[in-house]
């Protein structure tokens, strides 16, 4: 009898009781809005970009109200607008490209390679037509940051990096985010912090920070954010720069703030449940492993691996296979989105681009999530059920 999962793979763990009590003193108090804090009060905003700032390493820190959100505003605030052509890769999720689209610019996508990250020959063939680089470390994969931006540094491109999927990862020990001009994170459900939604900006720039703290809706009230520069750097910028207010509220941030006291116990969890899957799955006939880096310390809240080179009907009955034994693959390589899943070729307000080598890497990848509601035996089970189905659909005919 074949064996089954009757897991949810959208399931998150339930905030806990430290979480859920700080929520429920902010409701208590009727202060939400970010500004609205008693004259000896720090607030939970601001305590928790001097917390996140202090994470990761970074000298300024801004919540907001989301991970796109940061991205715009980390493209606003390095003066990039209608008619610029940024760089950004052909294996991201629909919010990258958007936030590019959102200030009036054109995704000029970079290709991927069978590791999952920037192909960094067709970077640096396309460097001379962008400067900025909006560096999504999609699913988690670092590609190699110093070779990456010996060729950024190179030719002058600033690179923003979208970590919504690297909070708590590192390269050679740096904090991921914290290798380009801005690190950007999200803190959506499905992220390694939960508020629902919401997100973080990072930078070692002050006339940056001092940008995007304008950006978010300061008001003239930038002086009450400790994790931001010097007032002086906002004498000029407070009147050039745009208010698009989008500053994350205090009921989301006394979430957050006990999230990130546990983030590195948590991440501990998800790389036992990832490696559980990875070694599960290794030797899998026509399945390939994405192999991790040693330089790369990574979070393993998901987990890819390619059918490559596979028909589309083939790959497609081991979605429904696998789907009927309780396991939920995503398939980047179909040719409509679906839910959160899609591909550079259908955002069509991005200028039309033929990337032939990511057309054959997107076709083959197979991704899927491992909340912490898994246990590791539970991860042995769904590496045992997609094993079973790939090694019998491989040997069948088309």
């Amino acid at each position: 009898m074949s064996e089954r999962f009757d897991g949810n793979f959208t399931q998150q763990e339930p905030l806990s009781e430290e979480a859920i009590d700080a929520a429920v003193r902010v409701m208590q108090s009727g202060r939400l809005h970010r500004y609205n804090v008693l004259p000896d009060e720090v607030g939970e905003v601001c305590e928790l970009e001097l917390e996140f700032a202090r994470y990761v390493g970074a000298r300024y820190c801004l919540a907001v109200a989301s991970g796109g959100y940061a991205m715009a505003t980390a493209l606003r605030a390095l003066g990039i607008g209608y008619g610029d052509r940024v760089l950004t890769n052909a294996f991201t999720l629909a919010p990258v490209p958007g936030a590019i689209a959102a200030v009036g610019a054109d995704p000029l996508f970079v290709d991927v390679t069978e590791n999952l990250t920037i192909d960094l020959e067709d970077l640096r063939a396309k460097a001379d037509q962008a400067s900025v680089l909006m560096l999504s470390h999609m699913r988690g994969h670092l590609c190699d940051m110093d070779a990456l931006l010996a060729i950024c540094d190179l030719h002058g491109i600033k690179v923003i990096e979208d970590c919504a999927h690297t909070m708590g990862a590192k390269w050679k020990g740096r904090p991921s985010g914290c290798d380009g001009v801005i690190g950007c994170y999200s803190t959506q459900t499905y992220k390694h912090m939960n508020s629902g939604e919401g997100g973080l900006l990072v930078t070692d720039d002050p006339e940056i920070a001092a940008r995007a703290v304008m950006l978010s809706g300061s008001y003239m009230l930038y002086g009450k954010h400790p994790a931001a520069p010097d007032p002086a750097y906002f004498e000029t910028i407070r009147y050039e720069t745009p208010n698009v207010s989008g500053r994350m509220d205090h009921l989301r941030a006394a979430i957050l703030r006990p999230q990130l006291k546990t983030l590195d116990q948590q991440i501990e969890r998800w790389n036992e449940r990832y490696s559980a899957v990875e070694q599960g799955l290794r030797g899998t006939p026509g399945l390939t492993v994405v192999e991790r880096p040693e330089d790369e310390f990574y979070v393993g809240s998901s987990i890819q691996f390619l059918l490559l080179d596979w028909s589309a009907p083939k790959v497609e009955r081991v979605l429904k296979a696998c789907f009927d034994r309780g396991v939920e693959l995503k398939w980047f390589g179909a040719t409509e989105p679906q839910g959160f899943t899609s591909r550079y070729d259908s955002w069509r307000y991005a200028s039309p681009q033929s990337l032939l080598q990511s057309d054959r890497i997107l076709g083959a990848i197979m991704d899927m999530r491992l909340p912490l509601t898994f246990s590791v035996d539970d991860c042995k089970l769904i590496a045992r059920i997609i094993r079973d189905v790939v090694s019998q659909v491989h040997q069948s005919p088309e």
